[in-house]
């Protein structure tokens, strides 16, 4: 294992001391236990969103914390969910009196923690909704799932929520947001090679050098299949595909199209991927009206990527436009 580490038990500790030293101007880092919160929290009269999950995943969650998208996340150690307590200070860090937002991947570990925190601040009189994100169509059931997993959805939600909620929305309306984003998005990831955790010091699984696994999930998690690298054309069809028809999407539909990294991949790949992925759609009569490429959510070093299709009206195209100011994304201000 070679990183750019000290102790792996202090991986999460110091990246947090990092981005405390990097963006004091956006966020304030909470140490023991650990959450990141915007500098402004509580902002009053707004709705709060919070997020978390397990780091290594970076900049997905806490670098997505700031104006225009989450107040608060919460990063648990490497690849492992957050612990109830850090979900319940973080929403209480963040409550403005308009009630709070949960916005949950559909991990077990995630799911179950967020449910505990959620019930700790309502006994105490905070107005709490959890909103799940299950857009990965590769397979029903994974590792760490019952149901389908929470990926690429999970970063435009955040931005497209966080927008409502900057417009001083009520808490049923932001919620709704959510919940539209999660019912008209959907994704797929594929992976060229592992990665390794700093605790463990091996890869998590094991890819032949000429092997890639389509729907793998972003700890590792076994896909769909395993095959023969293919050119990029390829790929893309076999994960675009299965994405398209499971909505459905059709012609005449516009999407905020969704190429991301997976931290091993260079920009230069992920833009050949963007040009097949719109061809594919061109192919369809499918229009892309927004598009977001980047290492938005990766896992750790594996080389591969994921792309994600939102189905785009008006009032999607229009949150997702709006200003953001965050240490991950940031545009309009």
């Amino acid at each position: 294992m070679k990183k750019l580490i000290n102790d792996p038990e202090n991986v999460v500790r110091e990246e947090l001391s990092g981005i405390a030293r990097a963006h004091g101007d956006l966020v304030e880092v909470h140490i023991d236990p650990h959450y990141i919160v915007r500098t402004d929290a509580p902002v009053q009269g707004k709705v709060a969103l919070v997020s978390g999950g397990g780091s290594g995943h970076e900049p997905m969650h806490g670098g997505f914390v700031g104006m225009g998208m989450l107040d608060a996340a919460c990063p648990g150690e490497v690849f492992t969910s957050p612990t109830p307590d850090q979900m319940e200070a973080a929403t209480k860090a963040v409550d403005g009196g308009a009630g709070v937002v949960h916005i949950v991947k559909n991990y077990t570990g995630d799911v179950m923690n967020f449910e505990m925190a959620a019930e700790l601040c309502r006994s105490e009189g905070t107005e709490v909704e959890s909103v799940l994100v299950d857009d990965d169509v590769a397979v029903q059931d994974s590792l760490y799932t019952a149901g389908r997993r929470g990926v690429g959805a999970t970063v435009l939600m955040e931005k497209i929520a966080g927008a409502a909620a900057e417009q001083r929305r009520p808490l049923k309306e932001v919620v709704d947001v959510c919940r539209k984003v999660n019912d008209n998005a959907r994704s797929m990831g594929m992976a060229l090679t592992s990665c390794t955790v700093p605790a463990a010091g091996k890869p998590t699984f094991e890819l032949g050098e000429d092997e890639m696994e389509i729907g793998i999930g972003i700890h590792g998690e076994p896909g769909r299949e395993r095959r023969k690298v293919a050119p990029v054309h390829d790929i893309v069809e076999m994960m675009a595909t299965p994405i398209v028809d499971d909505l459905p999407f059709k012609s005449g539909d516009q999407v905020l199209a969704f190429v991301n990294g997976m931290g091993g991949t260079p920009l230069i790949e992920l833009y050949i991927v963007f040009h097949e992925l719109a061809s594919l759609l061109d192919g369809r009569g499918i229009g892309i009206g927004r598009n977001l490429i980047g290492p938005y959510i990766t896992s750790l070093e594996m080389q591969g990527c994921s792309i994600t299709l939102l189905k785009l009206d008006d009032e999607l195209t229009g949150l997702w436009d709006a200003p953001v100011k965050t240490p991950g994304l940031r545009w309009g201000v």
